[in-house]
């Protein structure tokens, strides 16, 4: 009982954050909706970094972009003849999305829940592919929840996709610089610690300044937590790939910056 009320205080503290001033935020990230679409539109493949190597081609699939955020994966894949639905919290970046798909002239849908709540007629598991990425499992204290509800959504032999933070670089390394040339990594934390941190919300520091940071309890995972709980979640693990920094040149190259998940749907 103790650790449910800890997982709805935890849920209610990033719900509560993500609801605050998101879409002036990703305005001053992104630009308005009209300009963000405007790149999107020139190359949606460079949006999707990596993952549409895993995808594989998206044209008719059925896409779902767990906590999407502000819409730019779900608008690319829109482009590139997909169904793409996302589940996001957020009003703000709800808007913003919306926003963001009217300007590229595509339709994405976009449903406003908690993806642990997410109501029992949307777990259709007719979904080709369900992906998340860059930031999404330190808000969940516990995977398996999380990885129950990605297999209601899934067809058979479906796609799960997940790109994220290398554990590495989130737990254990602090780096210091602004360029790679001068950026110096020093090992400060303990990769095994389970404690829940606070941080500032990710979106803070496109507020404008004069704005009090969001903050949100994270839960940070070990890489072998995390392959584990998909494991024993009904996937089957596909690949696993270890990626150093891709922004930067060999200075960083050494220490894993992301990872990319894949798994199947066991029939």
């Amino acid at each position: 009982m103790k650790d449910d009320i800890n997982k709805q205080i935890t849920s209610n503290i990033n719900e509560d954050a993500w609801n605050k001033e998101t879409y002036s935020a990703w305005v001053q990230r992104f630009g308005t909706p009209k300009n963000a679409a405007e790149r999107i539109t020139k190359n949606p493949y460079k949006i999707l970094s990596v993952l549409h190597e895993k995808f594989g081609d998206v044209k008719g699939k059925k896409i779902m972009n767990i906590m999407g955020s502000n819409g730019s994966k779900a608008v690319a894949l829109a482009l590139l003849g997909a169904d793409v639905t996302v589940v996001d919290f957020s009003k703000g970046n709800m808007h913003y999305a919306l926003d963001l798909a009217k300007e590229a002239n595509v339709n994405i849908n976009y449903i406003l829940s908690d993806i642990l709540k997410l109501p029992k007629d949307k777990l259709t598991e007719d979904y080709d592919i369900v992906f998340a990425e860059m930031g999404i499992l330190h808000y969940f204290i516990d995977l398996k929840p999380f990885i129950e509800i990605i297999n209601k959504l899934l067809k058979a032999n479906g796609l799960f996709v997940l790109r994220d933070f290398h554990p590495i670089s989130t737990k254990l390394i602090t780096s210091r610089g602004s360029t790679a040339k001068i950026r110096k990594h020093k090992v400060t934390g303990d990769y095994f610690d389970t404690s829940l941190e606070e941080k500032d919300a990710a979106f803070s520091k496109y507020l404008l300044d004069n704005s009090t940071p969001e903050k949100v309890l994270l839960r940070k995972w070990t890489l072998g937590e995390i392959v584990t709980a998909v494991a024993e979640g009904s996937f089957k693990i596909k690949s696993l790939n270890e990626e150093p920094n891709l922004s930067c040149d060999n200075f960083d190259k050494g220490i894993p910056k992301t990872f990319t998940l894949t798994a199947e749907k066991h029939n």
